[in-house]
């Protein structure tokens, strides 16, 4: 279920159009019906999760809303759903409650796609931190995550243990490796078995390169931009932040992982380690039932020993062509409630947003599973809500390219300078 070839960059012409103007939803203000766009099919575990719980909606509501929800799947690239949110703003016919995925939280503000829900949502202290963060613009609540995820380190027990690596050197949360730590465990594995030692996915351009890298620059105390998101020079050339692609860069120029990985090459053991996300357990205790693995935290900075994770998913939102606001306001806020969540969250193996429903989880998930819940709460860190996002996340993407190309681009700091440079340009004045 890897959800981050998503093309984030179409979310640049969602919001372009949205500034002609969201149009008119027939719903009067009045109205007793709820309109809803949802991205996913119904009948993948995550739409047949979420049916349920406008049924329930439908039936358990004390004020005789109703709510009708239309699945548009969204294509590998991302097309489908924002193609039919592009031409619902040029015909002006949005629905009442969209989902959206976390980093575009602030172009859909910003242009006006998407009015703030904050006021419609209950037990908001409730949510973690990282979910309130990703869905908060100038201070506003404008989207609710239903869900969490995070990235680890998978690795192939067997391999650790023919390598040389003891069971009492793996690292935990409370004591994880730091990135010479990490390297050196790296290189025993790849003079063992000579190939990389772990597939980092850097042939992925993606938005899954700065949501699987950024937090080593997070550990090393770096950033893309200064907390306004108004500047990157200086920020995202810092020291700190220029000692994170360094580490990658070394990691590919020492041979411990590479730019063009095998497909599957963790899964059928020719790497020990993967990094990927919480999707990847559900594919090896399905597909991979022989293959022992566990899950390792993320090395980090020996500069700071700060142990720092992904997070963020999609969310519910408001559309600003939703008349009747109580309407729509408590169907989201319904969807996000315990029961729903956990729903949700159980049927589609993800983490949850909630950290009463994750107390519930623990109690019903595998190790793997625990491991991502305590990692996500404890070291999560939200990407940033930048207007400009997509713009953003590519120059990242680039910046991870440009570094692993070491013999083109020997000098980090040089490339760091340069992309710092192109971040400014695309940050709101």
């Amino acid at each position: 279920m890897k959800k981050w070839k998503i093309g984030v960059a179409a979310i640049a012409a969602v919001a372009a159009l949205a500034l002609g103007g969201c149009g008119n939803n027939q719903s009067g203000s009045n109205s007793k019906n709820v309109t809803m766009w949802i991205h996913v099919s119904n009948t993948d575990p995550e739409g047949k999760a979420l049916q349920k719980n406008i049924n329930d909606f439908n039936k358990e509501n004390k004020h005789g809303y109703k709510a009708k929800v239309q699945f548009i799947p969204r294509s590998g690239s991302g097309g489908g759903y924002e193609d039919k949110i592009n031409a619902a703003l040029n015909s002006g016919s949005l629905p009442d409650v969209i989902s959206l995925d976390g980093p575009n939280t602030a172009a859909y503000a910003h242009s006006k796609i998407i009015q703030p829900v904050g006021k419609y949502i209950s037990n908001k202290g409730d949510l973690l931190q990282t979910i309130k963060n990703q869905g908060t613009y100038k201070g506003k609540m404008y989207a609710v995550g239903y869900s969490e995820s995070s990235i680890g380190f998978y690795y192939n027990k067997k391999m650790f243990k023919e390598a040389g690596v003891k069971p009492s050197e793996i690292p935990t949360l409370e004591k994880p490796w730091n990135w010479n730590q990490f390297e050196a465990v790296c290189k025993k594995i790849t003079d063992h078995f000579h190939e990389p030692a772990i597939n980092m996915s850097l042939n992925d351009h993606s938005e899954m390169s700065l949501y699987s890298l950024a937090p080593l620059m997070w550990s090393a105390g770096g950033s893309i931009t200064n907390p306004a998101g108004t500047k990157a020079v200086g920020y995202f050339n810092s020291k700190q932040t220029t000692s994170a692609f360094q580490f990658i860069q070394d990691m590919v120029k020492k041979g411990y992982t590479t730019i063009s990985p095998k497909d599957k090459g963790f899964e059928t053991g020719k790497y020990a380690m993967l990094m990927s996300g919480t999707w990847e357990v559900q594919t090896l205790q399905n597909q991979y039932k022989n293959l022992d693995w566990g899950v390792l935290p993320y090395p980090v900075s020996p500069k700071t020993n700060k142990e720092v994770s992904p997070t963020g998913s999609w969310q519910y939102a408001m559309t600003s062509a939703a008349k009747n606001k109580k309407a729509a306001g408590a169907l989201i806020n319904f969807l996000v409630n315990k029961k729903c969540m956990y729903r949700s969250d159980m049927a589609n193996t993800v983490l949850p947003a909630r950290k009463s429903v994750s107390k519930m989880m623990m109690l019903k998930v595998g190790p793997a599973m625990k491991f991502f819940i305590k990692q996500n709460q404890t070291t999560g860190h939200a990407r940033p809500v930048l207007v400009n996002y997509p713009q953003v996340t590519r120059t990242f993407a680039e910046t991870v390219q440009d570094v692993t190309l070491y013999k083109k681009n020997p000098n980090v700091q040089k490339v760091m300078n340069n992309q710092a440079k192109v971040i400014q340009k695309y940050l709101k004045k």
